[in-house]
């Protein structure tokens, strides 16, 4: 069925989260292995309140950007196929919940990558808005400063992403929902769809008239708009997809 789908389409929004990128040795947050279902004190780094208040956080949140696998972490099968779509023409835009930079680094062009949770990659003061290459600041890290201060205003650095309670960029999630409303076609692949707004592409994409597929490892808090879900194995599942739609470049 979504093969049918991806074959006929001329507006292909494909929407990920951190399933696409466990291939790539970035583990997810919420599955079985996710970071916060095995540790849970590791959420309070990636909540606002936590990381602005407390010191130790921001010590254990720079200890964990500094050994991320996003920084020797390369694009797999499931990157590549949505490359693919982009090269025959189908990809409209690529809304992405991740912050790993991957797409971009797979090959999707920068100006079809809607990242509406900011991107690991850049740094950003707190206080004066400031925002540097990441690599720059682990340096810093690298060298003893536990809790590097932004080099303009001495403010909280953190990187670029946006926290649990931290509004989203409006201009983004706008541009996400906006394209959202332009696909015939949405595919959300390796999320779980549970966090707002970034979620509401789905109901925005099929109120607007897009056939809706979802392709995760699990059931999702989206599944009731999807005309067809796929759960298993994300890469399989797109290899299979682009196979059965006449796509593939071999």
């Amino acid at each position: 069925m979504m093969a049918s789908w991806l074959s006929n389409a001329e507006r292909v929004v494909v929407v990920t989260g951190a399933g696409i990128s466990t291939d790539s040795g970035i583990p997810d947050y919420r599955g079985p292995q996710g970071v916060w279902t095995k540790n849970p004190k590791a959420e309070k780094m990636s909540d606002i309140s936590y990381y602005i208040s407390d010191p130790e956080v921001r010590q254990l949140a720079w200890q964990s950007r500094v050994n991320s696998p996003a920084w020797t972490a390369l694009p797999n099968e499931g990157h590549r196929t949505i490359v693919r779509m982009h090269e025959v023409g189908k990809l409209h835009a690529l809304v992405t919940q991740n912050i790993d930079g991957l797409h971009q680094q797979s090959g999707v062009p920068h100006y079809k990558v809607i990242e509406v949770h900011g991107t690991i990659r850049q740094s950003v003061c707190w206080e004066c808005g400031d925002k540097r290459d990441m690599l720059s600041v682990l340096e810093r890290v690298r060298a003893g400063e536990i809790d590097p201060p932004c080099d303009l205003c001495g403010g909280i650095l953190k990187s670029d992403t946006i926290s649990f309670g931290q509004a989203l960029i409006p201009e983004v999630i706008d541009a996400a929902l906006r394209a959202s409303e332009q696909a015939d076609v949405l595919l959300a692949i390796g999320s779980t769809l549970s966090v707002s707004p970034a979620n509401q592409v789905v109901p925005r994409a099929r109120a607007a008239g897009a056939r809706v597929g979802i392709i995760n490892g699990q059931p999702t808090a989206m599944d009731q708009y999807a005309h067809a879900i796929h759960v298993g194995d994300i890469a399989s599942s797109l290899r299979q997809l682009l196979s059965d739609a006449g796509l593939t470049d071999g």
